[in-house]
């Protein structure tokens, strides 16, 4: 089991157990966080938006044209922005850090 770790708003850490093949938003409710997901994965929508950790950024698969397309209606998006429902969890992401932004932009309701 891979670990990981999420930063609240408030600049709490949080250190969590990380299922290899789980993604980052599934990964967050298991645990309680707030990130939303409203499309459920279906990467129809911006509300798992969150920030990768700089030096891990560069760990992390390409992002697809459909995920770069819905990061652009993502709240607060930065250069390591990504969608948490397209990152799964692998070996190779073992300690990976990232930032929940303080709000999202619900393009669904």
């Amino acid at each position: 089991m891979s670990k990981m770790t999420f930063i609240k708003p408030d600049g709490t850490r949080i250190q969590v157990d990380a299922p290899l093949g789980k993604t980052i938003l599934e990964i967050a409710h298991q645990n309680g966080l707030e990130l939303e997901g409203a499309c459920e994965g279906s990467l129809a929508c911006s509300t798992c938006h969150i920030i990768v950790d700089d030096e891990d950024f560069e760990r992390l698969p390409e992002a697809s044209d459909d995920e770069e397309d819905m990061l652009d209606l993502a709240y607060g998006l930065t250069e390591t922005s990504r969608l948490g429902c397209q990152i799964v969890m692998t070996e190779e992401l073992e300690n990976l850090i990232v930032s929940l932004p303080d709000s999202f932009n619900n393009q669904l309701f």
